[in-house]
């Protein structure tokens, strides 16, 4: 196989030694070789061909057929499956020459992959033989003998699939009429296979034993000869007649075979089955052999019918039929008595064995060929026969199943006229055996019946059928004796039948359900038909129906209702009349006369039960013959020995009713019927049922005069509704009192009652359940009945209508808080509606049902919280209203009236949106039922157009009406846009306004536009108007829209003033009311809003801007189109001022250019109270600061700086001639509106002359300037508090803004820059106007932050509050620590602070707890600039406490107002968090109570960790002692576990930052500015983020003792946390500041090994040579710094110990850097070196903490210590002796 040493692989092409040996043999005999599957020939079944050497024969197979049909011989299942499947495949992918050649080797493998054991594969192989078989065609007919067989086999398959694809395969093949010529072909071939499957075959032979497990073998045995057995029958089928005559002689062979007749007693169900199969095929097509084999046969078959096998039964029992049909002297060849009867009888006796429905339907032919010698003694033979009968009908198998006794019972029945039938003759034997079918068989199985309902349907129809049977023989005149016997039998049946009745009426065992089977028994009888249609009645039916939403109203709307109608349905349905005296009219005299008097009789025998006894069950039996069977016979007999004087009353309040005394129904209804009811013997609904039998005899007069008075009896409502109940149900009835019905009597009765009903349900709580049904007789009145008309008349159904409107209009509106006690009123009228709406076809053409609908849908429009509606009723509200509509829209076809539904539901809309108040909740609810309304007004065919109309001009406000709507929303919006710059004023506004900030109330001019762009966009989109169509007559579209972006601007003004504002935008976004739709459906928009803008100004310029920018942005839009030029802004106006300050920034910089021109030459002209004008100098300033501020660097263009400068020498003319203009006095208390007006835009301009033109500014302006700002300080000082009208405020801003731009300016002074500007410039500043002004500002913010506590914080007030901050905060430090403030001490603080400090300390650190954002960060920032300085003060005071020899250890704190300020929020903070646990996330609102606690704690810890971080080391070591032992820090890890994120990555990285490293909170250093008020949000967790991140930078080892002594869940927590997020950018930057130290050390050299997170440290001195490794953990700082040793020389091992343990001491328990530490660890180190005793208590020359050296000696033993360590042994030990020589130190 090619060598030893050589692995094979897959795929080799070399040939091996057996390759070249088939090639030669096939050249030396010009053979084909082949591949030798499973045989060694090429007979056999698994031969496949090998690769070939010749093209010729290689040409014949496909090399990818060729590989196929090897899978195909593997052993696995599935590779033999996919190998079958890839076949199919390539059959049809193939051409037919290459699919020709492989017909040879696939007919073998066919025949024996047919027969696999997967169910799988053999399917799959049928599959694939059809593709096959469509392709080849023609050219399979050469291998057919080869495949026939088992291809025949395979159509037998047990497996149904595998069987059905061999079949439609075959069916491929050969058509229907080709079938028989191709199997009789090869008829030979297939009867050898099968004979050898049935007869030689094993499960040995059939599959190889050493490979094919046992049970796999006896299965696959199984399944063949089951098929094989099959296959016969099949050959059989398909055999011409001729052809079955040739295989005689082989088939007598096989029935020969004792194996063969064996097969009928074999233990497997599936081959029995087959064999008798194939019996019943060899009884239809070889008759003659069964003769000759009947010795066999019969007792094959006869004694096996027992066999009660489900799948061998029906193949016993049909073989069972064919061989007594086949073979006449059968039972020659059986013993009957012994063998096939007691077998029968067993059957019999138990009911088929759940198998009735194959075995009962063969009995009638089977025992018609028991011959009379096999039966004997008839008597005794029938009756055992039915006495087993019986039984197995009894058995509870039987019993359990319908399908099971209807067969058992139509056997019995078909038996029993068979065997009538049989012996009619007058012979005494036939006679008594006839009596003992009647009375011992036929009447048992009635009674049997009448005691189980379940069987009754059954037998009564069959009973009746059998009746009607013997009745047409009776009138047979051809055979004479037929009829004679017949009537006898008759005769005899109902005299038995009668006695039988009678009998269990009169027995004392009655009981309900035989009273009802026999009256059931009595109808069938009567009415043949009524079994079979009560039968059928469960079955499906299809309606059609108008509307689609009747359909749904009908399977959900009123389903209570529908209970009540219909709850008694099955008990109240009963028969026809009409149909029943048809039938009874039409019956036999043989059946009318006997059963006439049958119930005759029972009825009178009820009677005397019921006077006798007062049995009710007998009256409810009497009800249901007289409901069945009305007569005036039967109630002459029902009144037989009565007495008349009860009728007496009844007849006597009635003329008319006097008149009928003579009907026997009408006596029989007031003696009895109506005595009953009002005795309430039984159920009202059967004795309903009498009295329209009473009815029934009765002309209409009679009906009509009965009805009303039988109403006005006591109980005449629940009669009423009961008699109206069962019309509804019955069209006869209907009928019968349709014109009571139309009548005027209960016409007004039922409007009273609708009446009465309301009435109670307003008044007082609901009735009782029996006012129900009243409801439901309201609901039947309005209901569609039978020809889709009313049950009243229309005059009653219109009046019920509208009370039911005033009771849910006029009563209900008066005071919605009832709508809880009247919700089962609400109920039960929406289940009226609906009904009403969906049933009667234009009954919404009433007004009184369009008001109904109306006032429905007012409730449905109108919030839960309003009407009180519970959730059901609110739902049945709504569909009842959605059913209305729909129903209205159709039927008014287009067709609106102006005065219904739709007109009074637009005017109800628009007084909801322009009157009421609505919340969010309830606009909500309006918007969606206003949707609603407008999606079925879409729909409808044909298009509402005019109407749609009609509706919007309805709820369109008028202009007064938009004004007014405009007035009512609050100004407050206007102090922000003054102080946000975005408007300017020189007049009074009223920004105060209405408290919004805890109303819940929506403004009505934003639920007004929230409707009308409902309506608008939802027309619009449905394009339901044509392009140039308005839908408003007088207001546009856009005009409309207008309104909605109006109110969208006021939502984002006041958005920070009302919660509710977030809200009403949700809504919006819910129903898509959004910028981009209204843009989308309004083309002139932008005009619109723009010619707003030039009219009015203030929020109209607003919107305008932004919707021009928007526009401009998304489609381009010009905006010189819409001013033209800049003439139109003049003369100026305040609403011309505002557009051009809301455009400015989207101007051309060449109409920017022109306006300021035009304006600066308007400004130099201005005079006197023209400078104060709008259309002077205020409004000229106005329009220059506008332009200025946003166009200086545009597109390249450049505005000439003499233009400031020119401005500014005009300003200063107004400052020398006009002084009064500016605000330079004092004592000036209310300044004019026009006077702030003016100062803030000349502030507004000097503030973009320093920004934009500094060094163009003279000496003599920037004196001017310098002045002017303080002289405003001053007034400012004096007249602004937090409550300062807007103008003020915004006045009060600029200044501050104005000295913000000059601190920034002088700050950022350069030396490039001072050239540019005046000499003496910026020392002036310094030395004098710094003072001047922060003199005055830092009291003023003091004073103003003062006020937060008292008074609530408008945004206005956090603008002055962020301006005086942002002021405020650039303080110099050496304002702050030569301030002028009032002095602040706290008694017994202890501080080593100068007063100055510590005065202003305790001012400023407790404004920390403001509840005001503005003053925490000011305070935050001025208070920074302090805390690198306080350390000097303290560390002074520690070095002269160490020089005066103190032994106690030195106990310092922090600054002591911080400290006061941490202890009061971590209360607050414990109340926030006291039931969240560490490492909990906790999302804090903005701007909340918590938020301004938590924040003011966070800033206080920065300014601590900065302070801490500015100390020298000694103070470092005292200050975390203090913060240890207090656990405040302890406090601020657990809170700073619950601020900070879980994932504190930053958002939206880009790919090129992700693989640099991944940015988190951590990484990135954020600024705590003012301003930052859009990311509120974030605040928080950014803040306590870099609080975290300081903590451990600098206080390490205290945080690390913290983690060491948590629970192991809070410690895995921290642990997971910092190491995933802070532990690296720590790493980073420690191991960068070793890198980037400037420190250099004396004979010791550091280096950074930043990847290896490792710093190496090497000392040397004279010979000594150390070298340490330090590096830093994987979670640091937490886990411990570890310090290993590199190389070592001239250090003795113990020294080295000690010095490894003092620097892991350094590194590990000192809050300082590496550096530091190892510093330390040098001095260390050096002064051993130098000769200083170590201290033997620390074993370390420097102390670790103050960094001391050994000082105290004992006097003893003369060792030094250091005086922390002395004080420490003393006081744990409790001992003032020596720790060395234990002598007492002195």
């Amino acid at each position: 196989m090619g060598g030893k040493n050589k692995q094979r692989t897959k795929g080799n092409v070399q040939p091996s030694s057996s390759g070249k040996a088939a090639e030669l043999l096939a050249k030396d005999k010009g053979t084909v070789p082949g591949f030798i599957g499973f045989g060694a020939s090429q007979n056999e079944l698994g031969y496949v061909p090998a690769v070939q050497g010749f093209e010729e024969v290689d040409s014949l197979v496909d090399a990818d057929f060729r590989l196929v049909l090897r899978k195909m011989s593997k052993r696995d299942a599935t590779t033999k499956l996919k190998a079958v499947q890839e076949f199919g495949t390539m059959c049809k992918e193939k051409h037919l020459e290459n699919i020709k050649g492989v017909l040879p080797y696939w007919s073998r493998i066919y025949c024996k992959i047919s027969l696999d054991h997967d169910r799988r594969v053999r399917e799959a192989v049928q599959q694939a033989f059809e593709i096959l078989v469509l392709q080849v065609k023609r050219n399979l007919a050469p291998y057919l003998k080869i495949i026939m067989g088992h291809w025949l086999v395979a159509q037998c398959d047990t497996y149904n699939p595998a069987a059905s694809a061999a079949k439609v395969a075959f069916q491929v093949a050969f058509p229907l009429n080709k079938q028989p010529e191709a199997v009789a072909f090869c008829k030979e071939e297939i009867m050898n296979i099968i004979y050898d499957f049935i007869m030689k075959e094993t499960p040995e032979t059939l599959s190889d034993p050493q490979s094919v497990p046992e049970e796999e073998r006896e299965e696959k045995y199984l399944r063949v000869v089951t098929s094989s057995l099959l296959a016969l029958k099949k050959l059989l089928d398909l055999l011409p007649e001729n052809e079955n005559i040739v295989l005689k002689n082989r088939l007598m062979e096989l029935l020969s075979q004792s194996k063969f007749w064996k097969y009928s007693k074999h233990k497997t169900p599936q081959i029995r089955s087959a064999f008798f199969e194939l019996i019943i095929g060899f009884c239809q097509y070889l008759p003659e052999l069964m003769k000759f084999e009947a010795a066999r046969v019969c007792p094959a078959v006869l004694l096996n019918i027992d066999d009660m096998d489900p799948v061998v039964c029906p193949s016993v029992w049909t073989a069972a039929l064919y061989v007594l049909t086949c073979i006449e002297d059968c039972w020659v060849h059986v013993n009957a008595k012994k063998g096939v009867l007691p077998k029968l009888w067993t059957v019999l006796k138990e009911g088929g064995r759940g198998l009735a429905t194959s075995v009962y339907p063969s009995l009638l032919p089977f025992i018609s060929k028991i011959p009379e010698e096999v039966i004997g003694s008839k008597i005794e033979f029938f009756t055992m026969f039915f006495n087993n009968f019986s039984k197995g009908l009894q058995s509870e198998r039987a019993l359990m199943s319908c399908t099971e006794s209807s067969a058992i019972v139509s056997a019995f029945m078909e038996c029993i006229c068979f065997t009538l039938h049989q012996n009619l003759r007058n012979a005494e034997d036939h006679q008594k055996l006839q009596q003992m079918l009647i009375n011992e068989q036929l009447l048992p199985l009635v009674n049997f019946a009448l005691k189980n309902p379940k069987l009754q349907s059954d037998i009564f129809s069959k009973l009746t059928d059998t009746l009607a049977s013997w009745e047409r023989r009776t009138d047979n005149p051809d055979i004479e004796e037929w009829a004679v016997a017949y009537n006898r039998l008759l005769s005899e049946f109902w005299k038995a039948l009668s006695q039988a009745c009678i009998s269990q009426l009169g027995s004392t065992e009655v009981d309900k359900n035989i009273l009802e089977g026999i009256s059931s028994l009595l109808r069938c009888m009567r009415n043949p038909k009524g079994i079979t249609t009560q039968s059928v009645k469960k079955k499906g039916k299809i309606r059609f129906i108008d509307q689609e939403e009747t359909q749904n109203y009908e399977s959900n709307a009123t389903n209570h209702l529908e209970e009540l109608i219909f709850g008694t349905k099955d008990a109240l349905e009963s028969e026809n009349l009409e149909d029943t005296l048809r039938q009874c009219q039409g019956n036999h005299p043989a059946r009318s006369v006997p059963l006439e008097s049958l119930i005759c009789e029972l009825a009178k025998l009820s009677m005397t039960f019921i006077n006798e006894q007062d049995s009710e069950m007998h009256l409810v039996f009497l009800t249901t013959l007289i409901s069945s069977f009305p007569s005036t016979k039967l109630f002459t007999i029902l009144l037989e020995n009565d007495k008349p004087e009860s009728a007496e009353s009844f007849f006597e309040t009635n003329n008319e009713v006097k008149v009928m005394a003579s009907n026997p129904a009408v006596r029989f209804l007031t003696q009895k019927l109506l005595v009953w009811v009002k005795e309430d013997k039984t159920d009202l609904s059967f004795l309903i049922d009498m009295l329209y039998s009473v009815l029934h005899c009765c002309d209409n007069n009679e009906r009509k005069i009965l009805l009303n008075q039988i109403s006005q009896m006591d109980q005449g409502w629940l009669l009423v509704f009961h008699i109206v109940q069962k019309a509804c149900l019955d069209q006869v009835k209907y009928a019968a009192i349709s014109d009571w019905l139309k009548g005027e009597v209960l016409g007004e009765k039922l409007v009273l009652l609708a009446d009465e009903l309301c009435t109670m349900g307003i008044t007082s709580s609901w009735p009782k359940d029996a006012h129900s049904q009243s409801w439901v007789l309201l609901s039947l009145a309005l209901s569609k009945h039978f020809s889709n008309e009313f049950l009243i008349a229309e005059l009653y159904v219109e009046r019920i209508i509208d009370r039911l409107h005033n009771a849910l209009s006029k009563d209900l509106s008066k005071d919605l808080s009832k709508t809880q006690v009247v919700e089962p009123m609400l109920s039960f009228i929406c289940d009226l509606a609906s009904n009403f709406f969906c049933s009667i076809k234009g009954c919404l053409q009433m007004s009184s049902a369009e008001d109904l609908l109306s006032t429905i849908f007012q409730l449905c429009a109108q919030s839960q919280e309003k009407t009180h509606l519970s959730g059901a009723n609110l739902q049945k509200l709504q569909q009842t209203w959605s059913l209305g509509l729909t129903s209205l829209i159709k039927q008014q076809d287009g067709n609106f009236s102006k005065c219904g539904f739709f007109h009074c539901s637009a005017t109800w809309l628009k007084t909801q949106v322009q009157v009421s108040t609505l919340d969010v909740k309830s606009l909500q609810v309006l918007l969606t039922c206003t949707s609603t309304l407008l999606d079925k007004l879409k729909a409808a065919q044909p298009s509402p157009h005019g109407y749609l109309m009609t509706f919007i001009e309805c709820i369109v406000p008028n202009n007064t009406e938009w004004e007014d709507l405009r007035q009512k929303l609050t100004p407050q919006w206007l102090s922000k846009v003054l102080l946000m710059e975005q408007l300017s004023l020189n007049r009074d506004a009223l920004c105060a306004g209405a408290d919004i900030f805890s109303s819940d109330k929506i403004p009505t001019h934003l639920c007004t536009t929230a409707l009308l762009n409902l309506v608008l966009l939802d027309l619009l989109e449905a394009n339901v108007f044509n392009e140039q169509e308005e839908i408003h007559t007088v207001m546009s579209t856009s005009e409309i829209a207008a309104e909605m972006l109006y109110s969208l601007q006021w939502c984002e003004e006041v958005k920070d003033f009302c919660p509710t504002i977030s809200k009403y935008h949700e809504l919006l976004l819910q129903f898509d009311i959004t910028r981009d739709r209204l843009m989308k459906a309004c083309s002139t928009l932008s005009e619109t809003l723009f010619g707003r803008s030039l009219r009015s100004g203030l929020l109209w310029a607003l919107t305008a801007s932004q919707f021009i920018t928007r526009t401009k942005v998304i489609n381009g839009c010009d905006l010189k189109q819409l001013y033209i030029t800049v003439d139109r802004f003049f003369p100026l106006t305040e609403a011309c001022l505002h557009t051009i300050q809301c455009i400015a920034p989207s101007l051309l910089q060449e109409d920017k250019n022109l306006l300021v021109t035009r304006c600066a030459a308007k400004l130099s002209t201005s005079k006197g109270t023209d400078i104060t004008s709008i259309n002077g100098g205020f409004g000229n300033l106005v329009v220059i600061n506008s332009c200025l501020q946003n166009g200086i660097n545009v597109e390249g263009h450049h505005i000439d700086g003499q233009l400031f400068i020119d401005v500014l020498n005009t300003i200063m003319e107004w400052r020398n001639y006009e002084e009064e203009i500016f605000l330079f006095d004092c004592s000036l208390k209310c300044p004019e509106s026009t006077l702030l007006g003016i100062n803030v835009e000349i502030l507004r301009f000097l503030r973009l002359l320093i920004k934009r033109l500094p060094t163009s500014v003279t000496s003599e302006q920037w004196d001017f300037i310098m002045c002017s700002i303080l002289t405003w300080l001053e007034t400012m000082s004096e007249i602004v508090s937090l409550t300062s009208e807007p103008l003020v405020l915004h006045f009060v801003c600029q200044i501050c803004g104005m000295l913000s731009d000059l601190g920034h300016m002088f700050q950022a002074i350069t030396p490039e820059i001072s050239t540019t500007l005046p000499a003496n410039l910026p020392n002036e500043w310094n030395n004098f106007f710094v003072e001047g002004a922060y003199g005055q500002l830092l009291p003023l913010f003091l004073k103003i932050a003062a006020e937060c506590k008292e008074t609530i914080l408008l945004p206005s007030s956090m603008y002055l509050l962020t301006a005086l901050g942002e002021a405020s905060a650039l303080v110099p430090l050496k304002q702050l620590m030569n301030h002028s403030l009032p002095h602040k001490f706290i008694a017994g603080q202890k501080t080593n602070l100068p007063d100055k400090l510590q005065s202003i300390l305790n001012t400023l650190a407790p404004l920390l707890l403001c509840k005001a954002r503005p003053v925490q960060i000011t305070i935050y920032l001025i208070l920074h600039k302090l805390m690198s300085e306080l350390p000097a003060f303290d560390n002074e005071h520690l070095k002269s406490y160490d020089d005066n020899g103190n032994d106690e250890e030195y106990v310092l704190s922090p600054p002591a107002a911080l400290m006061s300020v941490i202890d009061i929020q971590e209360e607050d903070l414990e109340n926030i968090f006291y039931d969240i646990p560490v490492g909990q996330y906790t999302d804090i609102k903005p701007l909340s109570e918590a938020y301004y606690s938590i924040l003011g704690y966070l800033l206080a810890w920065k300014l601590l960790l900065i302070f801490f971080k500015a100390s020298p080391s000694e103070l470092r070591a005292i200050y975390a002692t203090y913060l240890r032992k207090s656990k405040c820090l302890h406090k601020l890890l657990q809170h700073l576990f619950r601020l900070m994120p879980e994932n504190p990555t930053i958002s939206g990285q880009s790919a090129d930052s992700a693989s640099k490293g991944q940015r988190t909170l951590f990484s990135e250093t954020h600024a705590i500015l003012l301003k930052e008020t859009q990311t509120l949000n974030t605040e928080v967790p950014k803040l306590a983020c870099a609080v975290y991140y300081s903590v451990l930078e600098d206080l390490p080892a205290t945080v690390r003792l913290w983690w060491n002594n948590q629970d192991k869940r809070v410690s895995s927590t921290v642990d997971k946390y910092t190491r995933k997020y802070v532990s690296s950018v720590l790493s980073s930057q420690e191991i960068s500041a070793v890198q980037t130290s400037t420190q250099s050390f004396k004979s010791m050299v550091v280096k950074a090994r930043p990847v290896a997170r490792e710093v190496l440290a090497t000392y040397s001195v004279d010979d000594i040579f150390i070298e340490l490794v330090i590096q830093l953990p994987t979670n640091y700082p937490l886990g411990s710094i570890t310090v290993e040793s590199g190389k070592r020389v001239g250090v003795a091992v113990q020294q080295w110990r000690n010095w490894m343990l003092q620097l892991n001491t350094f590194l590990n328990l000192q809050n300082g850097s590496i550096m530091e530490g190892l510093a330390l660890w040098k001095s260390n180190v050096d002064k051993r070196f130098e000769g200083t005793e170590e201290c033997m208590i620390c074993f370390s020359v420097i102390h670790g903490s103050n960094y001391s050296l050994p000082k105290k000696a004992c006097r003893t033993c003369k060792k030094k210590f250091h005086s922390a360590c002395l004080y420490r042994w003393f006081t744990s030990s409790n001992k003032s002796s020596c720790p060395l020589c234990r002598e007492t130190f002195f």
